[in-house]
C-alpha cells in the first residue's frame, strides 16, 4: 500500500492562480533552487489556467515519487478566504525524491490544449481529465502485465 499525503492551499481570491502554483512549486521543491523548480516555473502558465478553472478543487493535483505520494487541492471563494479547511505546512519527506512525476488534473475540454503545452515544456508534468480515476490505467497495465507473467507451470516441467 502507497502512502500518501494531502496538502490544501488557498487560491482565489485569497491568492491569484500564479502565486497559488507558486506556493505548490515551493512546498514541493522545499524552497530550494533545483532542476525540478525550473521544470515546475516552467510550466506556471499551463497550470495556473487550470488552477483559474478550479481543476484541483475536488480532484487532486497527485504527485508520485521514490517516497510517498502527494496529492494536493485548492480552496476556493469563501473557504480561501476564511482558510480553516487549508493545510500549507511543509511536508516530512522530499516529494520529488528520485523518479518524481505530477498529474494534473484538468476539465476535458481543455484537455488537449493542456497536454500539448506541458508535453512542450515538461517530461514529468503532465494533465489528466479530472473526471477519471487517477490509477485506473495503472491497474489495468498492471493486470495486462500481470498476465503476461503468468507461469504455466505444466507446460515448464514437461520441457
Amino acid at each position: 500500500m502507497t502512502t500518501v499525503a494531502s496538502r490544501v492551499v488557498r487560491s482565489s481570491p485569497h491568492r491569484d492562480t500564479p502565486a497559488t502554483w507558486q506556493v505548490i512549486v515551493d512546498l514541493l521543491t522545499q524552497g530550494a533552487s533545483s532542476a525540478a523548480r525550473t521544470e515546475l516555473m516552467a510550466v506556471d502558465g499551463v497550470v495556473s489556467a487550470v488552477i483559474a478553472e478550479r481543476a484541483p478543487k475536488d480532484a487532486a493535483i497527485v504527485v508520485t515519487c521514490n517516497g510517498p505520494r502527494t496529492r494536493i487541492y485548492c480552496l476556493y471563494d469563501e473557504d480561501a478566504i476564511e482558510g480553516s479547511d487549508a493545510k500549507e505546512d511543509s511536508l516530512g519527506y522530499d516529494p520529488l525524491a528520485g523518479d518524481w512525476s505530477i498529474s494534473i488534473p484538468c476539465p476535458a475540454d481543455d484537455l488537449a490544449w493542456v497536454q500539448r503545452s506541458l508535453k512542450a515544456k515538461s517530461t514529468r508534468v503532465t494533465a489528466r481529465d479530472l473526471s477519471s480515476k487517477l490509477g485506473d490505467d495503472d491497474a489495468a497495465s498492471s493486470k495486462a502485465q500481470d498476465t503476461a507473467l503468468t507461469l504455466d507451470l505444466g507446460k515448464f516441467l514437461k520441457s
